[in-house]
């Protein structure tokens, strides 16, 4: 599956658009708690634990969208967005990674 934050491919034409297909995640306040609570695995100023707990929230939900994506008949989604949003209040200290694009079909036009 390709996967392209560009509106098109280049050197390939879109053939078929199936629309919005979406993935989303959620990172959990426990997460925080173990990070932050107890000892920091901190590395040049960034907490790499963190960063690789959310390098899984994103490939699950990179996973989830490409899954949707292929189930529409899709070869590719194009115009990818990812946004990241903390979900306080009720949800305590919840991050969702939301990923939206737009499944097509494409071939090569050199066909």
């Amino acid at each position: 599956m390709l996967i392209l934050t560009t509106p098109n491919i280049e050197g390939k034409e879109i053939v078929e658009y199936f629309g919005l297909v979406t993935g989303e995640s959620f990172l959990g306040a426990n997460v925080y708690k173990d990070l932050f609570s107890g000892v920091r695995d901190v590395v040049g100023g960034r907490t790499s634990a963190y960063e690789e707990e959310l390098k899984k929230a994103r490939d699950m939900a990179l996973k989830s969208m490409n899954e949707k994506a292929k189930l529409e008949g899709a070869n590719a989604v194009v115009g990818v967005r990812i946004k990241y949003h903390n979900l306080g209040g009720t949800m305590g200290n919840t991050i969702m990674v939301a990923i939206t694009g737009t499944a097509v079909k494409y071939e090569d036009e050199r066909s």
